[in-house]
C-alpha cells in the first residue's frame, strides 16, 4: 500500500471506525450524520398550512440549513486536524455544474443561472460532507432519518386520501406535503430502498413489527399516489432489491431470523399493504378524478393507462412529448455550450411547434434532456456519461463482492437502489430541481463514495486522500458563516416576495369575482394588491408564474395600466413568450400608447414571423379591428386557418364583444386539434354563461364537455373554476 494511502487510512480509522452507535445518543464525532438525518426527516414531513408560500421554498430552506449546520459543525471539529480528509471524483460532478452555472450567469439568464449556482453549490457541499462523515456504523442513523421522514410524509399522504385532510394546499391530491402528487410519489419511491435497508438489518427487537407497518404505510401511499413513473421504478426496485439482498445475505439481518420472526414479518407487510390498498377513500377529490376509489384500484388504472392511445394523443404523455421535441429542438440549436443554466424555461419557446403560443411548463419533465440542453454536450454530457459510468460500474463491482468486502454490500445496494429509482423517475419529471430528491442523490453518491474510501486504494479519479491543514477548516468556517447570513437574507426575501404575490393572486381573483357579479371594483382591495406587488417585484421579478396571474385579473376588470406595468416586467425576463407580447400590443392600444403597441407587435414578429395572425393583430391595434374581424370571418369560412389564427380570433371577439367569432375560433381550435378540447369547451361555456348571450343550457353542456376531456390530476382546478351555478349543476 503506498504511503500516502497508509497516511490516509490511519487517519480515517481515527474518525470513520467509531463504536457502533444509537440512533438518539450519538457521540460527538457523529453529530454532523444525526444532523443530516434530522434534516432528512423534516423536509419531507413539513409543509405550509397555506398558500401564501410555495412548499418547496420552504423544503429547501430546511435543506440548505440543515447542509450548512452539519458543515459548520464537521469543520469546527476539524478546526485543529492536519491528517488528510477524502476526495472523490463524483464530488466534481456537481462542482462543474455548479462552475459552469456561475459563468453563464455572464451570457444567459443571469437569475436562473444563479439559482443553479447554488444549488450546485449545496449539493457539492452535502457530498462532501457525507463523504467524510458516513461509515458504516453511522449510516443507519442516516437510513432511519430518511426512513422516518418518509412514514410521516405517507401519514399525511393516507390521511389526505382516506378522510380528505386539507391541512396543506394541494394540486393533485393526495400530496402529502410536497403540493403535488408526483413529486411525493417520486420522493416516496427513492426513499423506499433506505426503509427496506433499516427493516433488513434489525436485529431482535419489539421495533421490528412497526417498522415492516411503516414500511407497508410507505408502499400503501405510494399506490394512492398513482404517479406512473413511481409505479415503474417500485416495478424495478421488486425485482433488483431481492436478488441484491439475497446475493449479499449474510449482510442482513432479517435472514438470519428464525422462521417465525420471517413469517410474522412477511404477513405484516402482506397484510398492510394488501389490507390499507382495499380501503375505499371518502375524499371527493379523489373520487372525481375517476381512477379508482382504493390505492390498489388507482395504482392499477394508472399503470395500465399507459396504454391506452388516448394518453399519447390528448393526455399528459402528449403534452410531455411536446415539451421533449422541443427540447431536442434546443439542444441541436446549441449543442456544445446549451442555452445556459436554468435558461429552459426561457428559451424554450423558440423551439416550440408553430402552434403553441405559451410554453407548456416551466421544466422539461426530463432531467437529463434537460441538463442536455442547458449545459451543452460538453458539460451536461461528461456529467451524465460519468455518472452513469460511475454507478454500472459499481453496480458490478458490488455484485462482485467478496469477503471481507462484504460488509460494505448494504450501503452499496441501499444507495444504488435509490440512485435506480432516482433515475427512473427523471425520465418523465423533474425530480432533482426539488430539493427531496436531489438530496437524496448527493447522499446516495456520497454512500458509495464512502465506501469506495474503506475499499482501499483506486483509480485516481475516485477514492484519494485529501491533503488538509487546520487554516482550511478555519477558512471554510469563515465562508460558511458568509453563506448562512446569505441564505437567511435569501430565504427572508423569497418569503417575501411569495408571501405578495401569492396574496395579490388572491385579491385579483376576488376583485375580478366581485366585478362580474356586481359591476363595482373593491378599491380597497386593489390598493393593497397593488402594494403587494410594488413590493414583491423589485425583490423577484422573474416570478412569471404568479406575476401573470395577477396581470390577467387587473385586465379584466380594466386596470389596463397596472397589467400592462407587470406585464412589462415579466416581458424583461421572459422575452419570448408571444402571448405576453400580444397582451402588451392590446395594453398600450388601449392606454394610446400607440408607439410602444408597434414594438410590441415586432417582437411578436419575431417570434412568430410566418403567422397570418399578426397581420391581423396589428390592424386591430390600430384602430382598425373592424377590418381585422371580417378578415378573420373570411379565414374561418375558407377553413384555412392555424392555430393562431384561432386564437387570436378568440381573443379578438372576445374583446369586440363578437361572441359568434370567438365562438367560432374556440369551435375550429377544437375541432382541428382535440387535445385541446378541456380548455375549448371551458372558454365557451364561459362564453354562453355571458348574461349578453345567456345560454344555460350550452353553458352546462360545455362545461360538461370540458371536465370530460380534463386529466384526472386536473380536475379539481378546472370545477374550481367554474362558475356558480354551473359549478354545483357539474
Amino acid at each position: 500500500m503506498p504511503v500516502a494511502y497508509e497516511t490516509h487510512a490511519a487517519a480515517m480509522a481515527a474518525h470513520s471506525d467509531p463504536a457502533p452507535v444509537d440512533f438518539w445518543h450519538l457521540d460527538a464525532r457523529n453529530l454532523p450524520v444525526a444532523i443530516l438525518a434530522l434534516t432528512m426527516v423534516l423536509v419531507p414531513a413539513l409543509g405550509v398550512p397555506s398558500v401564501l408560500l410555495l412548499q418547496d421554498t420552504l423544503k429547501s430552506a430546511l435543506l440548505v440549513f440543515g447542509v450548512l449546520t452539519a458543515a459548520a459543525l464537521f469543520f469546527w471539529q476539524q478546526r485543529d486536524r492536519t491528517a488528510p480528509l477524502l476526495w472523490h471524483g463524483v464530488v466534481v460532478l456537481p462542482l462543474a455544474l455548479m462552475a459552469y452555472a456561475s459563468v453563464s450567469m455572464a451570457w444567459s439568464h443571469t437569475y436562473l443561472a444563479a439559482s443553479e449556482t447554488v444549488r450546485w453549490f449545496v449539493l457539492a457541499l452535502l457530498l462532501f460532507l457525507g463523504l467524510n462523515t458516513l461509515t458504516r456504523e453511522n449510516f443507519p442513523t442516516l437510513a432511519r432519518g430518511i426512513h422516518l421522514g418518509a412514514v410521516i410524509a405517507s401519514v399525511w399522504t393516507v390521511l389526505q386520501f382516506w378522510f380528505d385532510l386539507r391541512l396543506f394546499p394541494q394540486f393533485a391530491v393526495p400530496a402529502s406535503t410536497f403540493v403535488n402528487r408526483n413529486f411525493f410519489a417520486e420522493y416516496a419511491v427513492c426513499a423506499l430502498p433506505f426503509s427496506v435497508f433499516v427493516l433488513a438489518t434489525m436485529g431482535a427487537s419489539h421495533w421490528r413489527v412497526w417498522t415492516a407497518f411503516s414500511l407497508a404505510l410507505n408502499l400503501v401511499a405510494i399506490l394512492m399516489a398513482g404517479t406512473r413513473s413511481a409505479l415503474i421504478a417500485l416495478a424495478l426496485l421488486a425485482v433488483v432489491l431481492p436478488l441484491m439482498l439475497a446475493r449479499h445475505r449474510q449482510q442482513f439481518s432479517c435472514f438470519g431470523w428464525h422462521a417465525g420472526q420471517r413469517a410474522l414479518i412477511a404477513l405484516v407487510l402482506a397484510a398492510g399493504v394488501l389490507g390499507m390498498s382495499m380501503v375505499p377513500t371518502s375524499n371527493p377529490r379523489v373520487l372525481q378524478q375517476d381512477s379508482g376509489s382504493t390505492a390498489l384500484q388507482r395504482s392499477f388504472l394508472r399503470a395500465t393507462s399507459i396504454a391506452a392511445p388516448k394518453e399519447y394523443s390528448a393526455g399528459t404523455f402528449s403534452v410531455r412529448t411536446a415539451m421533449w421535441k422541443a427540447t431536442l429542438r434546443m439542444l441541436l440549436a446549441h449543442p456544445l455550450s446549451g442555452v445556459g443554466a436554468g435558461a429552459w424555461e426561457v428559451q424554450v419557446p423558440l423551439y416550440q411547434d408553430a402552434d403553441t403560443t405559451v410554453e407548456t411548463d416551466y421544466h422539461a419533465h426530463n432531467e437529463f434532456l434537460q441538463l442536455l440542453s442547458e449545459y451543452g454536450a460538453v458539460v451536461g454530457g461528461l456529467f451524465i456519461a460519468f455518472l452513469l459510468a460511475y454507478l454500472l460500474r459499481t453496480t458490478q463491482t458490488t455484485w462482485q463482492m467478496q469477503v471481507p468486502d462484504q460488509k460494505e454490500a448494504a450501503l452499496r445496494i441501499t444507495a444504488l437502489a435509490s440512485l435506480l429509482a432516482l433515475l427512473t423517475v427523471s425520465n418523465a419529471g423533474f425530480p432533482l430541481h426539488l430539493a427531496a430528491c436531489s438530496a437524496l442523490l448527493a447522499l446516495c453518491l456520497a454512500t458509495l463514495a464512502a465506501s469506495d474510501a474503506r475499499l482501499g486504494p483506486q483509480e485516481p479519479l475516485l477514492a484519494r486522500p485529501l491533503p488538509w491543514r487546520a487554516s482550511r477548516s478555519r477558512a471554510l468556517l469563515t465562508l460558511l458563516a458568509c453563506c448562512t447570513l446569505l441564505a437567511l437574507y435569501v430565504t427572508t426575501q423569497a418569503t417575501r416576495a411569495e408571501f405578495r404575490l401569492t396574496r395579490a393572486i388572491t385579491l385579483a381573483n376576488g376583485l375580478l369575482a366581485i366585478k362580474q357579479q356586481t359591476g363595482r371594483v373593491d378599491e380597497a382591495s386593489k390598493t393593497l394588491l397593488l402594494q403587494d406587488m410594488h413590493e414583491a417585484l423589485p425583490i423577484n421579478p422573474h416570478y412569471r408564474q404568479l406575476a401573470t396571474a395577477v396581470a390577467g385579473p387587473l385586465a379584466e376588470i380594466g386596470d389596463w395600466a397596472d397589467a400592462v406595468w407587470i406585464w412589462q416586467s415579466v416581458a424583461l425576463s421572459r422575452p419570448n413568450i408571444a402571448a405576453l407580447w400580444s397582451n402588451l400590443a392590446y395594453g398600450y392600444t388601449v392606454l394610446g400608447r400607440k408607439d410602444e403597441s408597434l414594438q410590441a407587435i415586432r417582437q411578436l414578429e419575431r417570434l412568430k414571423p410566418d403567422s397570418r395572425a399578426l397581420k391581423l393583430i396589428e390592424l386591430s391595434r390600430t384602430g382598425h379591428a373592424d377590418l381585422a374581424m371580417k378578415t378573420m370571418e373570411k379565414y374561418f369560412q375558407s377553413g384555412d386557418v392555424d392555430f393562431d389564427l384561432m386564437q387570436f380570433g378568440y381573443t379578438l371577439g372576445m374583446e369586440q364583444h363578437n361572441w359568434a367569432l370567438a365562438i367560432r375560433a374556440l369551435e375550429l381550435r377544437q375541432q382541428k386539434w382535440p387535445e385541446q378540447t378541456a380548455e375549448c369547451a371551458f372558454r365557451l361555456g364561459e362564453i354562453y354563461a355571458l348574461p349578453a348571450v345567456h345560454d344555460a343550457a350550452k353553458a352546462l353542456a360545455a362545461f360538461r364537455a370540458g371536465l370530460k376531456a380534463t386529466p384526472e390530476a386536473q380536475k379539481d382546478n378546472y370545477r374550481i373554476k367554474v362558475p356558480e351555478p354551473y359549478h354545483t349543476e357539474l
